[in-house]
């Protein structure tokens, strides 16, 4: 569900439709929503995904955490975020249910899911997974359209699953902190001078996979002539941009050279460079 109040008109959702907003696999999904047109709570982000080959939407910490928890996942073989409820179920759930569906000046927005997540487990092939912060469970209004979301999952056949920033591990919590230091939209990140960079420290790394990462950023910056804590934060920057992925449930600081992977770049659509 989308995070603050945003209204659409009849027509504007029907043209969504038509665009085909919350249809396609993989690379050629488009959420309902995307960061831009909506206000939210949390920071919103933009963040590329090495699984489906697209920038991903998410409106808070809690949702890039789980982006990143989902795409990490060798089991997790497509994530479609910001997933459009069929408005004509939530529609008679409500009604069958004495539930009040959402309604802003008269119009009945598409209800959404923050997760549809396909999997190569023949035990759980596909689930859904709504991300809310737990202070906002305490809003009898938020509940109920929960509720209605629960319903309308059940409906389907296809687990649904509530989660909470207590479910989210405090060193996930920590590197996604560390993450936002390098505050921005993730995919736009890349520049010349730092892909030049990434290949130096991609050849350098390779050579000594057994090391931590932090004793060699120190010897990377000596041989390079750089000053104290530059090779670290371009591995940030890097990391932000997706160049570089690890898996963000242990401590960064704690990482060898080979529990990073280095990643190549491509021209999106509109000839910028993404992680690839």
């Amino acid at each position: 569900m989308a995070k603050s109040k945003y209204v659409l008109t009849e027509k504007q959702i029907i043209r969504r439709i038509k665009e085909g907003r919350g249809s396609g696999k993989l690379s050629n999904y488009k959420p309902w929503l995307y960061v831009n047109e909506v206000p939210s709570e949390g920071r919103s982000q933009r963040v590329y995904s090495h699984l489906t080959g697209r920038i991903h939407h998410v409106l808070s910490d809690l949702e890039f955490a789980i982006f990143l928890l989902l795409d990490h996942n060798p089991a997790v073989t497509d994530i479609r975020e910001q997933f459009p409820l069929n408005r004509n179920d939530t529609l008679n759930i409500c009604q069958e249910h004495q539930l009040w569906h959402p309604s802003l000046n008269g119009v009945n927005p598409v209800m959404s899911s923050d997760f549809f997540v396909n999997t190569s487990s023949k035990v759980q092939p596909r689930f859904v997974i709504q991300a809310k912060y737990k202070n906002a469970l305490k809003d009898s209004r938020t509940i109920e359209k929960l509720e209605i979301e629960r319903r309308y999952w059940q409906l389907k056949k296809i687990p649904w699953f509530l989660v909470t920033e207590k479910e989210i591990d405090k060193v996930v919590v920590d590197n996604i902190e560390w993450l936002y230091g390098v505050k921005g939209y993730f995919d736009e990140l890349i520049t010349d001078e730092l892909l030049l960079t990434f290949n130096h420290m991609k050849a350098y790394f390779s050579r000594i996979p057994d090391r931590k990462v932090v004793e060699i950023a120190k010897e990377y910056e000596l041989a390079y002539g750089q000053k104290l804590g530059d090779s670290m934060f371009d591995l940030r920057l890097m990391c932000a941009a997706r160049l570089i992925t690890f898996d963000i449930r242990y401590p960064f600081h704690s990482l060898r050279a080979r529990d990073l992977v280095f990643r190549g770049v491509a021209f999106d659509e509109g000839h910028s460079y993404v992680a690839s």
